[in-house]
């Protein structure tokens, strides 16, 4: 990069850390903050602490790790205002996704740390699992919260919970449980979240979906094929009581079984799918063919569940792939066209990319420290750097790797 235009991107990262770094207080928090953050935007290939420190012209590693580890700042505001600050750079939202992402780990100090299953290893392995909440539009994303899961066997351990500075108010929560969390987040700061999307391990979750419900919002959620659906409103009838024992409930008709998503797939005919462009590939557009029907959940209805509201099970079918087809559930309009379904629900697939560019590029999976605030505080100062080369790169005026030096 030129030295002017260096000098150009310089005094924006200053004019944008100043702005945003105002929450976390005294002066020295945002200077080492502000050289944290530099550090993570360099294009050195290890961006822990320690190697941060070393690239600085201060080279105080201790200062940086108190910074993260000792100092009491909240995340919450910090997060809140890089939100506020990013949203009104970019187009209307147009989705919001949540998802989870796995860190490897070696040990078992590492707050949250656990053999568990982690979608980004596509294994069970040791490591650290964090759900987030993501803004989006069809041309960028990012992180507005996180939150790190915490595995039962950490939980259930007050004094393991006690050396990694978990605070003792800090419960075990379900993935899904703190999805909602970081979206009752987001509505009591007003922030606008558009379609809820999420993958199928969210998306089979009956109380998931309606604590979406429940909170008025609008969803499209990946689901497995062996959930099962009336293709019509079905109601429970009364059972005649015959005075002996305790009155029956009312049931569902023995002879209206519910069909799964796979086999209602099967009897789609060919002319009911139609070939939709969903988006842009690097070898060219993603095409594939799509069809929906009106349907009703049918969960646990054996055992006499609440009645579901009716819903759209979208599928998808791409033509050689191992797996034949996908699908999801969506509670928008009846009136919704099939293309505006299609390319909502596919939007999903920002998530991945916001996750591979902050592993890749700001140093998000670089963190050895231990500790719950050091984690938090690691990966909000993460966001905002991301956050700040995501307007950079919308402008389109510099290459993706703008802080090479500092």
């Amino acid at each position: 990069m030129e030295s002017k235009q260096l000098k150009k991107v310089r005094s924006r990262l200053d004019c944008f850390l100043e702005e945003l770094l105002k929450p976390i207080g005294r002066s020295e928090r945002r200077k080492w903050g502000a050289q944290y953050i530099q550090g993570l935007l360099s294009e050195a290939e290890r961006k822990t602490v320690s190697a941060i420190a070393t690239r600085s012209l201060d080279n105080n590693p201790q200062a940086i790790q108190q910074l993260l580890h000792s100092s009491p700042w909240d995340n919450d505001p910090i997060r809140l205002t890089m939100t506020r600050k990013a949203i009104t750079e970019l187009e209307p939202v147009k989705a919001s996704i949540i998802d989870d992402t796995g860190f490897p780990k070696k040990g078992k100090h590492s707050v949250g740390v656990a053999r568990q299953y982690s979608g980004t290893l596509g294994k069970v392995d040791n490591c650290q699992v964090a759900v987030s909440l993501h803004w989006a539009t069809e041309r960028a994303s990012f992180p507005m919260n996180w939150a790190l899961y915490l595995p039962q066997k950490w939980t259930e351990d007050p004094e393991r919970c006690k050396k990694a500075g978990i605070p003792e108010e800090v419960n075990f929560r379900k993935k899904w449980e703190l999805s909602l969390d970081m979206i009752d987040w987001a509505l009591q700061n007003e922030i606008e979240l558009c379609v809820i999307l999420a993958d199928h391990s969210y998306g089979v979750v009956t109380k998931f979906r309606e604590g979406l419900e429940s909170r008025k919002l609008t969803y499209s959620v990946a689901i497995d094929g062996t959930m099962v659906f009336w293709r019509h409103p079905a109601q429970r009838y009364p059972v005649v009581y015959k005075g002996r024992g305790r009155p029956p409930k009312p049931r569902y008709n023995p002879d209206d079984p519910p069909e799964t998503a796979e086999q209602i797939a099967a009897t789609l005919p060919d002319d009911a799918w139609e070939e939709i462009v969903y988006g842009q590939g690097t070898k060219g557009p993603l095409v594939a063919e799509f069809t929906a029907v009106r349907v009703q959940p049918a969960h646990k209805y054996q055992q006499n569940a609440p009645e579901q509201p009716i819903v759209w099970l979208l599928f998808q079918r791409t033509p050689g792939e191992k797996s034949p087809c996908k699908y999801f559930l969506a509670n928008m309009e009846e009136s919704t066209p099939l293309s505006r379904l299609v390319k909502t629900t596919k939007l999903r697939w920002r998530i991945e990319r916001d996750y591979q560019s902050l592993k890749g590029e700001v140093g998000l999976d670089h963190y050895e420290g231990r500790s719950w605030q050091g984690w938090n505080h690691h990966v909000t100062l993460a966001t905002m750097a991301y956050i700040f080369l995501l307007l950079l790169q919308l402008e389109g005026d510099f290459p993706p790797s703008t802080i090479a030096d500092y």
